[in-house]
């Protein structure tokens, strides 16, 4: 990389707002930083203004979220400045954590040559526990659960007995045995010199605060620090921002209130709303200047907003010329909201717009079910984000298996899968018992009923017998009520299942009451399930034409499509109460 020329013509380079910003004084600093207002170009600069102050880079801290962002930054900062920022320390707060625990983790009885566990690593630790205590095979929630509920007690600085209570108070799941796993999971982790990634977090702060020789260090060493996308640190992490930088108070924070969307994973929205008050001197900039959208869409943008009843007040302004109104479209149901979509995108094509040039936004997965049905019935490619499209997630599958297999009693897929929900039934097992049954299960026959019944193992028996009513009382009363079916299935036996299977319970949840809406339009079980296997088989037929061409229209939630920029963007169920 080739030395820069000379000094930075910073008041060249930059708008009155981010020069304001990247010259500010010392203290603290707190820049409310809308989006698309070049909030990274005004942290690269910031650091180049430091660094060309005299600053030693290595006395600089910029904690970001991903390493990725902190790479771009410093890479920027290195073509303004050169060299000069090589010793500065930038990357994410568990990547800090981890540096400084390769140091001192001795402190907190640790070896300095600890191992970081991913999450596989964690899972299997999870599994180790549950075998010995004997929990392996019960009915217990699944390691991954266990796991999340002490990552979200962890994150949002929660007792875990709280958050472990509250996930199964309504459910019969003893709270008393997830704590002894969790108990068990941390002992063993201790005793193989192991941290997991929280863990990396809450050891940092333990360290500075049982250790004050320590702090010491790092509040003298970091004269300076930068936190980018303030909004979204947890409690852990601004504990850990305002400790490092308490001695010196050259706290830069780099937020915005609107952008805060992350609270499902811990982050903490009162850092951001309370960082004024913590910090009385702070001085206050706004990147206020929208280089990204047009005029018309900021206007709705910012009417939108501007009920929130707390807030820091934002007005986004437009550098880019006017265009074309956002367009507002009220129509009846989803079907007819599907369909709307499904001929503008077609339009938009026919005018020139690639399919990766659009893009359908919406707050869950199940606001877009009836649009990837249309979708596939149209054969246009399509991407979800997530990577898995709605009827092909687990615990649609896991519903659609029970009224396929009382459709059509030979369906052995189906079967297969519904028996495997059962504890102690794996892929053997249900094979076996499918060829005691003679390669066919007659769900009216009760004779099969009970043959089936006594196959199973014992801790599957009385889950079985939660399933069975619903088998019995299909050809009387329900054939003709799908959506009742997959109702009194989940009342009867999947909720508790998904509870103990699923980290993301509520979404998938509110995924199969929508399923249940959804299936109440159609006449019997045998026309849902066509229409299913119409939509799939046509998905996968699609994805065998257009995968190569790698041109798709993308589907994705707002959380996962945060950050990224496309010609055309369609919101669905812009609603009160959808789309908050």
């Amino acid at each position: 990389m080739e030395a820069p020329s000379g000094p930075i013509n910073f008041e060249k380079s930059l708008n009155a707002e981010q020069l304001a910003t990247v010259t500010a004084p010392d203290g603290p600093l707190f820049v409310l930083a809308a989006a698309g207002t070049g909030k990274t170009r005004t942290l690269v600069y910031r650091v180049a203004y430091l660094v060309q102050k005299g600053v030693d880079a290595r006395r600089i801290l910029l904690l970001t979220f991903t390493n990725r962002a902190a790479r771009e930054m410093l890479e920027r900062a290195q073509a303004l400045v050169g060299g000069s920022v090589g010793g500065l320390w930038g990357g994410t707060f568990h990547h800090m954590a981890n540096r400084i625990l390769r140091r001192h983790a001795h402190f907190l009885q640790y070896g300095l040559d600890f191992t970081i566990l991913d999450h596989d690593d964690s899972i299997t630790l999870i599994k180790a526990c549950l075998s010995e205590l004997k929990l392996k095979g019960k009915e217990f929630p699944k390691p991954e659960v266990v796991l999340s509920l002490l990552s979200g007690a962890v994150n949002r600085r929660q007792a875990v007995r709280t958050v472990v209570e509250h996930r199964f108070e309504t459910h019969p799941v003893d709270p008393d045995e997830v704590l002894r796993v969790l108990e068990l999971y941390q002992k063993k982790k201790r005793a193989q010199n192991a941290m997991d990634f929280d863990d990396l977090l809450i050891n940092g702060l333990r360290l500075f605060q049982e250790h004050a020789e320590v702090l010491a260090r790092y509040q003298e060493q970091f004269l300076y620090v930068l936190v980018d996308e303030y909004q979204d640190t947890n409690p852990i992490q601004a504990d850990l921002v305002d400790l490092i930088a308490k001695r010196n108070r050259n706290l830069l924070v780099v937020g915005d209130d609107f952008q805060s969307i992350y609270a499902w994973r811990g982050a903490d929205y009162r850092n951001i709303m309370t960082f004024p008050e913590r910090y009385p001197d702070t001085r206050t900039f706004k990147l206020e200047t929208n280089y990204r959208s047009v005029p018309e869409i900021l206007r709705v943008a910012n009417h939108c907003i501007a009920g929130n009843p707390r807030q820091f007040q934002k007005v986004l302004r437009a550098t880019r010329t006017a265009h074309h109104k956002p367009v507002l479209a009220i129509l009846r149901d989803g079907g007819h909201q599907a369909r709307y979509v499904i001929e503008q995108v077609q339009r938009l094509r026919r005018e020139g717009y690639a399919w990766r040039d659009m893009v359908v936004l919406y707050r869950a997965h199940y606001h877009a079910m009836e649009l990837q049905m249309e979708l596939a019935r149209e054969r246009i490619p399509y991407t979800v984000t997530s990577g898995v499209r709605f009827f092909e997630q687990a615990h649609i599958k896991d519903a659609c298996s029970l009224l396929r297999i009382l459709h059509n009693p030979g369906d052995e897929l189906a079967f297969l899968r519904l028996l495997s929900l059962l504890p102690g039934v794996g892929g053997k097992t249900a094979e076996k018992i499918w060829r005691a049954l003679g390669g066919r299960f007659e769900t009216r026959d009760a004779a099969q009923r009970q043959a089936l019944h006594d196959s199973l193992p014992a801790a599957a028996q009385a889950l079985w017998k939660a399933i069975a009513p619903i088998l019995e009382k299909y050809e009387t009363e329900l054939k003709e009520d799908p959506a009742e079916i997959v109702f009194q299935f989940n009342k009867a036996f999947y909720d508790q299942y998904a509870l103990d299977t699923f980290d993301d319970y509520e979404r998938r949840m509110e995924d199969l009451q929508e399923v249940m809406n959804f299936i109440a339009d159609f006449e019997s079980t045998e026309e849902f399930l066509n229409e299913v296997a119409l939509v799939t088989n046509l998905d996968a037929e699609t994805d065998r034409m257009d995968g190569i061409a790698n041109d798709n229209l993308r589907l994705s939630t707002v959380h996962q499509a945060k950050g990224l920029e496309w010609n055309v963007v369609f919101v669905l169920w812009a609603a009160d109460g959808m789309f908050p």
